[in-house]
Order: structure tokens, then C-alpha cells, then sequence
């Protein structure tokens, strides 16, 4: 969807939009933060957006007329995170939304106060953003994008779709806690499979593109690329780079498999925006981050791309295709 596009969108919902929102006029104008793991350019940015925004229309929140959504797009910088962190604050807004484990960090640095609903944290305890999903115990709640158990199913699927691999090189961020746990788990089952692993950090472009060059020298190698701010920002180098090396490739969410790559498996992160709405819904009727338990995934998905398999000369077994949620031809 373009920009303008959404533009569209956000102003012809509230032309028509129900009553029930149109006498929330009156009402004072409320204020939205909103931090991303996304660039302001990324495709995936105006997705998310939209089907949070269109998901708090349906509430009764419309942007520009009864509450106003300001965005930062922080992306896997650090630096550039933590200072929109800053800034966000500073509006002093009456709730934050935010994704990814690095931007929910550097919100919670900068305010104690401000209310924060997170989507897309792979492991929101591990990473001490909140005292346990039940009671989340400070001033942020939102929703977790898998548990650990995700680490063998990826590798299962990497199998499955290329009985031949015996080696993988797993894509994980080690400065946040799901990068290591998320390749533990993936450990706990390589043997049984057998498969050997070798860790790859997403740090920057060229540690992405140095260590899968190197990894793709030896044969029967295959990648799993696990779920990180910093993997989402190089999802494009990441999915040349296992085509030029004819890598088949498990990703962890659909934008890489709509961007090229073979076959993913995750939890449906536009649905996560979505059920965000509800959350940031329920804080500005008066409740509190810490009453709000942190939520699971509720929906899941397999994506696959057909032609990068034809690409791979994979034959896709037809037990895969029939569980496919989508299949991109």
C-alpha cells in the first residue's frame, strides 16, 4: 500500500465512520507514541500501520480527530532507537505502542510512567521488559511473538522441504535474549536431526554477508534465519543471499517469503497490531500496562514460495503444501 494510499484511508474511514466515533469529538484530543523495528521505507512499515490503525477506527480512535498516532521509525540503530525513545517521551503521550525487544528497551530507559504496548517481542521476560506475562508488574504489556519450541519446528520444516541439509547456519542476534535462546532450542533438536549448526550474528550487513559466504564454501547447507529487529532491517540481503547460493531457507515471519525467500513459519505479526489496538484502547479508558497480562499468539501461519523452490529445484512434499497458509506461485 503507498502512502498516499493510506492517506486515503485514514481520511475516507473517518468521513464515515459510526456515530458512536463521531461523538468522541467533544472529547479531548489523546496522544499516541509510536516506535517501530521498522525504516520508514520498508513496505512492511505502512502493513503494520495500517492494520493498527484501521484496528483502533474500529474502537473508535480515529487518527486526527479524537486521538493523534506520532511515529518513529527506528529500525535495528540503536543510537537512532534510543533517541526517538527520547523524543517520544518528551510528547509526553498517553501510551506508546512499540516493536521489538531493542525499542521496548530504550522506552522503558526513558520513562517508568508512560504507559507501553509492545507486538513482536520474541521473549518479554528473558529480556526483563516485564516481570512475567501473567503480571507483568511496569508500565509496559503487549503481545509475544512465539515461545522457545518455535526453534525445532523451524528446523523440522528446513528438513521436511530439503531432506539433504545437514548443516545450517542459524541468523540470530546475540545482544537480545531470543537471539541465544531461540538457537538453544534450535540445538536441542539438531542432533536428533542431524544436523550440525553454525551461529551467524545479524549485526550489520557485511558480518550477514561474510559469514553466509563463507558457510555456503561446504555442501548440503541450508539457513534458519530467527526472529530479530536486526534480521527484519536485512531481510533483502539475507534472501539474495540464499538464492545466490542456491540456500534453502527457513524465515520466521511472511514478509521474508513475500520478499523472495523459500518458507516461514510464525506467528501472524499483523494480527499482533491489531490486537495492540485493543490494548492501547483499554489504557486510554483507564487501565493499567501492569492489570494487562502479556498475551501469546493467537495465529500462525506457513508461507511458501513455490517459484524460489522450483529456483532450488525443491520438490515441495504435498503434505507441506496442503498445511501452506499461503502459497506465493
Amino acid at each position: 500500500m503507498r502512502r498516499r494510499e493510506f492517506i486515503t484511508l485514514l481520511g475516507g474511514a473517518a468521513a464515515t465512520w459510526p456515530l458512536v466515533a463521531r461523538a468522541q469529538q467533544g472529547e479531548r484530543m489523546r496522544r499516541i507514541g509510536a516506535l517501530l523495528n521498522v525504516a520508514a521505507d520498508d513496505p512492511e512499515s505502512l502493513t503494520r500501520v495500517t492494520a493498527f490503525a484501521q484496528a483502533l477506527q474500529e474502537l473508535g480512535w480515529i487518527d486526527g480527530r479524537n486521538v493523534r498516532i506520532d511515529y518513529r521509525w527506528g529500525g535495528a540503530d540503536v543510537e537512532r532507537i534510543r533517541r526517538y525513545a527520547a523524543e517520544l517521551v518528551a510528547l509526553a503521550p498517553d501510551v506508546i505502542v512499540s516493536s521489538g525487544t531493542p525499542a521496548v528497551a530504550a522506552l522503558e530507559q526513558a520513562t517508568s510512567t508512560v504507559p507501553i504496548v509492545f507486538a513482536q517481542v520474541p521473549d518479554p521476560v528473558g529480556s526483563g521488559l516485564v516481570e512475567s506475562l501473567a503480571r507483568p508488574g511496569g508500565n509496559a504489556t503487549g503481545f509475544a511473538t512465539f515461545d522457545y519450541g518455535f526453534g525445532g519446528k523451524w528446523l523440522e520444516l528446513l528438513k521436511e522441504i530439503s531432506p539433504d541439509v545437514t548443516r545450517a547456519a542459524v541468523l540470530r542476534d546475540i545482544a537480545i535474549a531470543a537471539g541465544s535462546g531461540q538457537f538453544g532450542a534450535i540445538q536441542s533438536v539438531a542432533p536428533s536431526l542431524g544436523v550440525e549448526l553454525s551461529p551467524v550474528g545479524v549485526r550489520d550487513a557485511s558480518e550477514i554477508e561474510r559469514a553466509v559466504t563463507a558457510f555456503a564454501r561446504g555442501s548440503n547447507g541450508g539457513l534458519i534465519v530467527t526472529g530479530s529487529s536486526g534480521a527484519l532491517v536485512h531481510r533483502d540481503l539475507i534472501v539474495a543471499l540464499a538464492a545466490r547460493y542456491k540456500l534453502p531457507a527457513v524465515y520466521y515471519e511472511r514478509s521474508f517469503v513475500a520478499a523472495g525467500g523459500l518458507v516461514s513459519y510464525g506467528a501472524d505479526y499483523i494480527d499482533q497490531y491489531r490486537r495492540a489496538a485493543s490494548y492501547v484502547d483499554r489504557i486510554l479508558k483507564g487501565e493499567k500496562p501492569a492489570a494487562l497480562p502479556v498475551q501469546a499468539p493467537t495465529k500462525f501461519e506457513t508461507v511458501l514460495n513455490l517459484k524460489t523452490a522450483k529456483a532450488l529445484a525443491l520438490t515441495v512434499p504435498p503434505a507441506l503444501l496442503a498445511r501452506a497458509d499461503e502459497v506465493i506461485e
